[in-house]
């Protein structure tokens, strides 16, 4: 990093995390329509006529459209403002909201998704990454990253349980789904136009020469050097590893339910403590751990794999069918989300290592696409994959299987990760 990039960033450090909250409080927001399944799945099936193929149908359109367009987002990322990536972005979905809150057809609904998925995950999500990585140095970019998990699983939390306030008081009929739907909406563009005001402008491009380089071209340029790096790469083939075994925690509930017979409604609380309450302790634990205990994200996700093969070796040893028969289901809850603790800090950094193998700054937008496109490849196959170790063989053999397999990326992980932070050190080296 120049000089005078680390005066430009101690310069804005006051206005550096009113920009951050902004930017989490979107982040936590983002992606609450794309979601509305998780909130409104009964309702949307009564009041709009959707069936359970409908909906899961469109939840695969999101995911096509999402793998597609992050190709593309690889280009387009460094070519427009990231002011205006995020803000128009983020305005853009509430406008889709609104269109759903008019209940449109099946293939209205299809389309709505398609678009979502293009404004969410294309010209959004690596974008705000980029403008997180861009408002601190290599020695902050573990708590930046964990902070933004946490404070994502805060909005989360307060956003879904408003949206279902709205609902019932409303009295849960069509009407208050609408209601829902539009509370989601404004409030969505309400990020997008706090977004607009407050964060700034990507910095201007210029060449050795001095002159102010052409965006598409230096777009372009940016697109071909995040390909050829084998930097960026060792960062996104880490986060993917990490990712496949994120996947499997979900499997975790039912886990529970058929070996420990917990409760629906446990199963439900259990559900909301896995998803957000994990994200709000793994998050800020993970950013601290990385940037002050293992001075490293790499370094931090590489203890990370080597504690989740032991942890999982462990929990495999375990007598689960006759613990669960004795109803001794709270060793179960615990052992099972002190697991998914550990994935969670490794999962809230795993975009960090970008600023320890010095990827340029100029081509951020690029390199955050691309890493995207790899680290979430797995919802493609990971869930697909798993729960048909369950259905081929039922009970606690299915399960020994899938947490065999997350043993499995571990140590393919440790071998990943230990690449990476090879990299990092001959760039140490270097410098």
């Amino acid at each position: 990093m120049s000089n005078e990039t680390k005066k430009q960033i101690a310069k804005a450090a006051p206005n550096r995390w009113l920009v951050f909250c902004i930017l989490t409080f979107s982040g936590g927001i983002a992606f609450k329509l794309s979601s509305m399944k998780d909130m409104f799945y009964v309702p949307m099936q009564e009041f709009m006529g959707l069936s359970n193929t409908q909906i899961g149908a469109a939840l695969s359109v999101y995911g096509i459209v999402q793998t597609i367009g992050l190709i593309a987002g690889i280009y387009i990322c460094d070519i427009i403002s990231k002011k205006y990536m995020i803000g128009g972005s983020l305005i853009g979905i509430g406008v889709v909201g609104f269109y759903i809150a008019t209940f449109p057809g099946y293939y209205g609904f299809l389309l709505a998704f398609g678009v979502l998925a293009i404004l969410g995950e294309v010209t959004y999500w690596p974008v705000l990454l980029k403008a997180i990585r861009l408002l601190g140095d290599e020695k902050t970019q573990g708590r930046m990253f964990g902070f933004l998990e946490m404070g994502r699983g805060v909005v989360d939390v307060i956003v879904a349980s408003s949206a279902l306030a709205v609902f019932r008081a409303m009295g849960e009929g069509a009407a208050a789904l609408r209601g829902g739907f539009i509370f989601l909406s404004v409030v969505t563009m309400v990020a997008g136009v706090l977004c607009l005001i407050f964060v700034p402008h990507d910095e201007k491009c210029v060449g050795e020469d001095g002159k102010e380089v052409n965006k598409a071209e230096a777009a372009f340029s940016g697109m071909m050097q995040a390909l050829k790096s084998v930097d960026i790469w060792a960062v996104s083939l880490n986060g993917f590893v990490v990712y496949c075994i994120y996947c499997g925690l979900t499997y975790f509930i039912p886990f529970l339910n058929k070996i420990y017979m917990l409760p629906a409604t446990a199963v439900g609380m259990y559900g909301i403590i896995n998803q957000y309450g994990l994200k709000m302790i793994g998050g800020p634990v993970g950013g601290f751990m990385s940037d002050k205990v293992h001075k490293s994200a790499a370094k931090h996700i590489r203890v990370g794999f080597v504690v989740c093969i032991v942890a999982m070796a462990v929990f495999m040893m375990i007598p689960h069918e006759a613990l669960g028969q004795k109803g001794m289901w709270m060793l179960g809850t615990v052992c099972t989300l002190t697991f998914g603790a550990i994935v969670f800090t490794m999962r809230a950094v795993f975009f960090a290592p970008m600023d320890e193998v010095k990827v340029p700054r100029e081509i951020t937008g690029a390199a955050m696409s691309m890493a995207s496109l790899i680290i979430y490849l797995p919802n493609t196959f990971a869930y697909v994959m798993y729960g048909n170790f369950l259905d081929r063989f039922p009970g606690m053999t299915g399960f020994r299987i899938v947490f065999s397999v997350m043993i499995g990326w571990a140590v393919v992980g440790v071998g990943v990760s230990t690449f990476l932070i090879r990299r990092i050190k001959k760039h140490q080296k270097n410098a």
